[in-house]
C-alpha cells in the first residue's frame, strides 16, 4: 500500500513539473520559433555575415565606400514582420557590394576569410520601429558582364536560429535589369528593386523588407484561407486593361507603367460584383483622388469572365462613370483575371473573391485588403494607410538618367 502511494505521489509531482516546464516555454518570448527544415534553405557562406560583426550594431550605417568618388546613395525603410504591417525591431541586416569599378575590392585589414565579399560591407539592426538606413555609394556592375549592379543582403532575426538571404537589391533604372530578369526574381523578403529619388547630389531609395516572405521553411504564424493578389512588399506587375472611363479612355494604358510613382489603388472586382458596394467604393475613391490630386491614381479593374463581351462591358462601365460623375477614377476591364493577352494573370487575382484592394507606392504593394466592405470605418482605414505612407521623401524628384 505504501509503495502504491509513493508511486502515485511521484507521478503527481512529475506531471506538475512537466506542466510548469511546458507553460514556461509558451510564455518565454525569447525562445526561438519552432519550425521544420532549414529556414531559407541552403545558404552558401552565410556564416560570413558574422565575421567582423561589431558587438554594437546601430540602425544607421555608413559604409566604407561613402568617401569614394561615385553616386552617393541612401537606402532606408522599415523591416516588417510577415504580415507586412507590424514593424520588426532588432533584426540584423548584413550587406556587401562592389565598388564603383564593379569589383569586390580588397583593402588592408580586411579579414582574409571574407575577401570574396570585399571591404564594402556592413551591418544595421532595425530600431524599435523597424527602421534602418544605409549610407553608401551606388555600386557598379561587374566588368564585361550583363548582370545588373546589385547589393547582397542577408537577414538574422532574433528568434530564428539561422541567417537567410533575401533578394539582391537592384536598381529600377539600370538598363541591364531586363524584363526577363525582373520576372525571374524570387521576391524573397519582397521585391529587391530599388527605385531611387534625388535630393541634391544624393540618391535615396525607400525600401521595406518583409520577413519570411517567400522564404522556404519559414515558421508559419497564420495562414489566410482566402488568397488573391501579390503580397505586401511585392511589385504590382504591369498589365494592360481596356479603359472604359477616365483620362485614358479608349486605350490599354498600363496603370503601373504610367502612374507608378506616387500612391495608387487597384480595386479588382471579379465574378461576383455587388454593384451597391462598388458604387460606394467608387464614390469614396473619387473623393480621395480629388483631394490628393496627381498624388493618387485609382482604378477599378473589372474581371468578370461570365457572359463577357467587350462592347457590352464598355457600355456598362461608361454608364457607371456617367452615373457617378467620376472625373478622376478610371474604370477599366479585362476579359478575365486569367487573361494572358493583358498579362493581368501575372498579378494572381482570385475572381471568386468579392473584391481585392491593393494599395501601392513606387509600384510596390504597401497594403492589401480582401472582401473589404464599403463603410465609413474601412474608408477611414484606407485614408489612414495613405497618410501613414506619405513622408519627407514623397515629393522628391526622380533622377533624370542612369548614373
Amino acid at each position: 500500500m505504501h509503495t502504491i502511494m509513493k508511486e502515485f505521489i511521484f507521478l503527481v509531482i512529475l506531471s506538475i513539473m512537466v506542466a510548469c516546464t511546458g507553460q514556461n516555454k509558451v510564455e518565454d518570448k525569447n525562445v526561438a520559433i519552432p519550425h521544420k527544415g532549414l529556414v531559407g534553405g541552403p545558404f552558401e557562406n552565410g556564416e560570413f555575415m558574422y565575421i567582423g560583426m561589431p558587438e554594437k550594431i546601430n540602425a544607421v550605417d555608413t559604409s566604407a565606400a561613402w568617401n569614394l568618388n561615385g553616386q552617393k546613395l541612401l537606402i532606408t525603410g522599415t523591416i516588417f514582420k510577415k504580415d507586412g504591417r507590424t514593424p520588426a525591431p532588432g533584426v540584423i541586416l548584413y550587406y556587401y557590394h562592389t565598388d564603383t569599378n564593379g569589383l569586390y575590392a580588397y583593402k588592408k585589414g580586411l579579414d582574409e576569410r571574407v575577401r570574396r565579399h570585399g571591404y564594402i560591407r556592413g551591418w544595421i539592426k532595425s530600431d524599435e520601429n523597424g527602421k534602418y538606413a544605409i549610407y553608401t555609394v551606388r555600386p557598379a556592375a561587374y566588368p564585361n558582364s550583363n548582370e545588373p549592379a546589385h547589393i547582397h543582403p542577408s537577414i538574422k532575426e532574433p528568434l530564428i536560429e539561422k541567417e537567410y538571404y533575401i533578394d539582391e537589391f537592384v536598381f529600377d533604372d539600370d538598363k541591364l535589369l531586363t524584363s526577363a530578369k525582373r520576372r525571374a526574381m524570387e521576391n524573397r523578403g519582397g521585391s529587391g528593386i530599388l527605385r531611387v529619388l534625388r535630393q541634391g547630389d544624393l540618391q535615396i531609395a525607400e525600401h521595406n523588407i518583409i520577413l519570411g516572405l517567400h522564404i522556404p521553411n519559414y515558421p508559419e504564424t497564420e495562414k489566410n484561407t482566402v488568397v488573391s493578389g501579390k503580397e505586401i512588399g511585392e511589385d504590382v506587375l504591369s498589365f494592360t486593361p481596356i479603359h472604359a472611363w477616365g483620362p485614358d479612355k479608349g486605350t490599354k494604358t498600363c496603370p503601373i507603367c504610367k502612374y507608378g510613382r506616387y500612391h495608387g489603388i487597384l480595386y479588382f472586382v471579379g465574378n461576383h460584383p455587388d454593384w451597391s458596394q462598388i458604387k460606394k467604393w467608387l464614390v469614396y475613391f473619387e473623393s480621395e483622388s480629388t483631394a490628393r490630386k496627381h498624388y493618387l491614381k485609382t482604378y477599378l479593374i473589372y474581371g468578370n469572365e461570365q457572359d463577357y463581351e467587350s462592347s457590352e462591358r464598355m457600355k456598362q462601365l461608361e454608364a457607371l462613370g456617367a452615373e457617378l460623375r467620376l472625373q478622376h477614377v478610371a474604370l477599366t476591364f479585362v476579359p478575365s483575371f486569367s487573361d494572358t493577352a493583358s498579362e493581368i494573370n501575372l498579378n494572381q487575382i482570385n475572381p471568386a473573391v468579392g473584391n481585392t484592394i491593393l494599395l501601392y507606392r513606387n509600384s510596390t504593394i504597401i497594403d492589401k485588403f480582401l472582401d473589404l466592405e464599403a463603410n465609413k470605418a474601412n474608408f477611414e482605414l484606407i485614408t489612414k494607410r495613405l497618410n501613414e505612407t506619405t513622408n519627407n521623401y514623397f515629393n522628391l524628384p526622380t533622377p533624370s538618367g542612369v548614373e
